[in-house]
């Protein structure tokens, strides 16, 4: 992936947010699908490193017939599974790079997944287009206000509509980022909202990830109007012995590294 020169907690405000993770992920695209390709699947649909399945997750319920947006989608694996569940999906991604990976695969399956580049705080979609709407670690991790992208996702859905996404763990940010001895000791604040960021020999960001506590998700969710209906955090199951990034047999039998938030459309006009 992308060299970095250094890395820091700092505040970044947004569109700073937005170039740098565009091109980051313009950049690392290549060596994430090679890396993460084959767990992902070209047409499979998993919710985490902690290698949670909506094939028996069920966390979206039965989709056929159902039309459903995909946010942040990568390379599309997942709306690749919806689509053969029975779904209507349209899916969208900042990087454009990404999104060639998706057609790519699209082209090696005979598949046809219908593709939007775009920022997830502006979702280029109608009132009420969708039935579900999904995020697999996709945009809101990478947003310096996922207030917009919550409400934006709310306007899309129809009344009683479910948006579920996962993100990384908010107490993971007490920890380092490392899946060996040293990543099961807290060494910073639960409470230190500073992005990660990387930035490059002149100090601009080149990748930010944004922290919020399991508080800050909720306050968002309900400023948004959705509704939470559930928080699902994977426990590591038994035999998986891959590591990905700070995720790993170690720490996942420790502390939980992922939190997949259900919400319902309660209807009514958006905030």
């Amino acid at each position: 992936m992308p060299g970095i020169s250094g890395v820091d907690r700092r505040a970044v405000a947004g569109e700073p947010t937005v170039r740098a993770n565009r091109r980051w992920w313009d950049s690392a695209a290549d060596e994430y699908q090679a890396e993460h390709g084959g767990f992902l699947r070209d047409a499979g649909f998993v919710w985490c490193p902690e290698g949670l399945d909506e094939a028996e997750a069920r966390l979206l319920g039965d989709v056929r017939g159902r039309r459903v947006l995909e946010i942040g989608c990568g390379a599309g694996q997942c709306g690749r599974w919806l689509t053969g569940q029975g779904a209507e999906v349209a899916a969208f991604d900042l990087s454009h790079r990404q999104l060639q990976h998706a057609r790519r695969i699209d082209e090696e399956l005979g598949t046809r997944l219908p593709l939007v580049q775009a920022d997830a705080g502006r979702i280029p979609f109608a009132d009420g287009s969708f039935d579900l709407a999904c995020s697999a670690f996709g945009a809101l991790p990478f947003v310096a206000d996922a207030g917009p992208v919550l409400t934006e996702t709310r306007r899309v859905l129809r009344p009683g509509g479910l948006f579920v996404f996962s993100v990384s763990h908010p107490i993971r940010w007490a920890f380092p980022d490392d899946p060996g001895p040293r990543g099961l000791t807290s060494d910073r604040s639960y409470f230190d909202r500073s992005p990660y960021v990387e930035h490059d020999e002149d100090g601009e960001p080149s990748y930010v990830e944004h922290h919020r506590t399991l508080g800050d998700w909720v306050g968002l969710i309900v400023a948004s109007g959705l509704t939470l209906a559930s928080l699902t955090e994977p426990e590591w199951p038994t035999g998986h012995d891959r590591a990905w990034g700070g995720w790993s047999p170690l720490r996942g039998r420790h502390i939980p590294g992922t939190a997949i938030f259900s919400c319902v459309n309660g209807g009514g006009p958006s905030a």
